[in-house]
C-alpha cells in the first residue's frame, strides 16, 4: 500500500540497484523506517506485521491522516482484532474525531482488549479520557 505522497526508491530510475541510497544527514530514524516500510508496503499491501509498524511510526511523526488510512486497512483485515480496534481509537481520538474514537474503543473492549492500566496513560486517548463514556467504559469492563 503505497501511502499519499510517498514514492518508492525504484521509481524510474533505472539505475536502482536494491541497496537504499544513504540517509542524508537531516533525515530522522522514523522518516527512513517510514520509506523502508512504505517500499514494503508497495509490493506486499497486506502485510499485517508491516502495516501495524506503519501505522505506529506515522503516528510518532504525526502523520495522523496517514497513519488513519493504515489503521483502518488492518481493521478491515483483522476485524475480530482487538489491538486493530484500539489502534484505530487512538488515533480518531488524536483526530480529534470523539464519537469515532469511544465506538472504535469499546469495540476493541468488546473484542478482548485488558490493558486499562495503558489505557488510562496512553496520550493518544486524551482527548476522549474526560469524557463520561470513557470512564463509563472503563468502569463497566475494568474489573470483569
Amino acid at each position: 500500500m503505497a501511502l499519499p505522497g510517498k514514492s518508492s526508491h525504484g521509481g524510474s530510475d533505472s539505475s536502482f540497484t536494491g541497496t537504499p541510497p544513504p540517509r542524508s544527514p537531516d533525515r530522522s530514524q522514523l522518516d527512513f523506517e517510514i520509506d523502508f516500510f512504505t517500499g514494503v508496503l508497495e509490493r506486499s499491501p497486506d502485510y499485517v506485521d508491516v502495516l501495524r509498524v506503519m501505522g505506529n511510526l506515522l503516528t510518532l511523526k504525526a502523520r495522523y491522516g496517514d497513519a488513519l488510512h493504515v489503521h483502518k486497512r488492518l481493521v478491515q483485515l483483522r476485524p475480530q482484532d482487538a489491538l486493530a480496534h484500539y489502534n484505530l481509537a487512538g488515533n480518531y481520538a488524536l483526530l480529534k474525531r470523539k464519537e469515532l474514537a469511544l465506538t472504535t474503543l469499546r469495540r476493541a473492549v468488546e473484542l478482548g482488549y485488558r490493558d486499562f492500566r495503558y489505557m488510562r496513560e496512553d496520550h493518544d486517548l486524551d482527548a476522549i479520557r474526560q469524557d463520561p463514556r470513557f470512564r463509563q467504559l472503563m468502569h463497566e469492563y475494568e474489573n470483569r
